[in-house]
């Protein structure tokens, strides 16, 4: 069963080395489809025995993404980008899984490393090299319109997803955060292509978030509702983790919630929290949903509600460092301080540079007469604050000053 990469690339010689080692043992055949880039991409690329064909760049990522399937000879193709590593303890699952005969497309779980708020997604990244998967739209290019199509043309093919984390997405450390300007682009590219499509879920709940994310609520909340009235009017229904439709209707719901919360609505941001906690779906992928509807809960005053969202959080990652630091807020709240004490100590074993749990670990600890340990969680903070630039950092020292600390 030969495997091929195929990954479109553009100066990005700091990312490929390690994204390229992560798979060199594992693929058969190195496709690094380059789109002009200025830099050693392309050297670092052939080092590493890759085929780099070039792509003359046309503002469009499903084109680029197909004229790299073109150069693949394996059986099946993994599709990578350079900020992306595949996780080696995956290997054997995905091996397995490419051996039925019946597999089209093997879903991937990719951990969206330094993302707070949603820090897993289900990636259609694995499939059989077949000539009717392609990949479509311009922006948030994917292939799983095309698997629709092939689907209902041979039922026989099947869509597996592997539960386990396969890739690490390192595009959401604060080095590599978007800047408007590519934001503003990828609205351009995205608009352009929902004028044509206005009804595709899809792009709706992809553009939607975008406008929320930019702070224009009323045109990202239209978008987002035409996306949900779309999907209520298809014809195919949302029944199960493997329909289509199952993770844009969790993300439809999730943005309408964000944006109502802004908007000073909490009652439709917590009904559409829950609706998409209900949406059958991965249980990692609601990581986000659970936590938003903790701070809400709170916010309100419901902190046995709070409590039991964050409780779900950590049952389906006890990784989460977030859902401990808010389980500490609850339960400082609660006036459970050596409890909250606990909570926010261990999202400092998983986060040892989280500058908020060491600051509200500081205040629980004075709280409970911990003078010496709270003082060193406070100038914690207060160091990780500075190494963030944050304002904060000058707030703590004058407040420990101001209670005769010295700083």
């Amino acid at each position: 069963m030969k495997l091929s990469l195929c990954m479109i690339v553009r100066n990005e010689a700091a990312n490929l080395p390690a994204c390229l080692t992560s798979v060199k043992d594992v693929v058969d055949e190195l496709i690094v489809l380059d789109t002009g880039s200025t830099d050693e991409t392309v050297t670092i690329a052939q080092s590493f025995g890759a085929q780099v064909p070039h792509f003359a760049w046309c503002n469009d990522f499903s084109a680029a993404r197909n004229a790299s399937l073109k150069y693949a000879t394996g059986d099946w193709i993994l599709v990578l980008d350079a900020d992306e590593r595949l996780v080696p303890e995956i290997v054997p699952a995905m091996q397995q899984a490419m051996q039925q005969p019946n597999a089209l497309v093997i879903n991937l779980l990719r951990a969206e490393v330094g993302a707070v708020q949603s820090p897993y997604s289900l990636v259609s990244r694995l499939f059989r090299n077949h000539p009717d998967v392609q990949f479509s739209r311009p922006y948030h290019a994917l292939v799983d319109d095309s698997v629709m199509q092939l689907l209902q043309q041979e039922p026989q093919w099947q869509v597996l997803s592997l539960p386990q984390i396969a890739i690490r997405h390192y595009g959401y450390e604060p080095s590599t955060i978007a800047a408007r300007q590519k934001l503003d682009q990828a609205r351009t590219a995205m608009e352009e292509y929902w004028l044509a499509h206005p009804d595709d879920p899809y792009v709706c709940s992809k553009l939607g978030a975008l406008y929320i994310q930019i702070g224009d609520f009323t045109q990202g909340v239209d978008i987002l509702r035409r996306g949900l009235r779309s999907i209520a009017q298809s014809p195919t229904p949302v029944v199960n983790p493997q329909s289509s439709f199952a993770p844009i209707l969790y993300e439809l719901h999730y943005h309408l919630a964000i944006a109502y919360n802004r908007l000073q609505q909490p009652p439709t941001a917590e009904q559409h929290y829950r609706s998409a906690i209900q949406v059958p779906i991965l249980d990692c992928l609601k990581l986000g949903a659970y936590n938003n509807l903790g701070s809400l809960l709170q916010a309100k005053g419901d902190l046995a509600g709070a409590k039991a969202a964050y409780e779900a959080c950590l049952n389906i990652d006890p990784n989460f460092a977030v859902g401990y630091y808010n389980m500490g807020m609850v339960l400082k709240a609660s006036g459970q301080l050596m409890e909250s004490a606990a909570q926010y100590q261990k999202a400092i074993a998983l986060n040892p540079n989280y500058a908020e749990a060491h600051q509200n670990l500081g205040v629980v600890l004075l709280k409970l007469g911990n003078i010496l340990e709270g003082k060193q969680a406070f100038l914690r903070a207060i160091e990780l604050h500075e190494r963030q630039n944050s304002p904060e950092a000058a707030r703590l020292r004058q407040g420990l000053q101001q209670m005769g600390f010295r700083v």
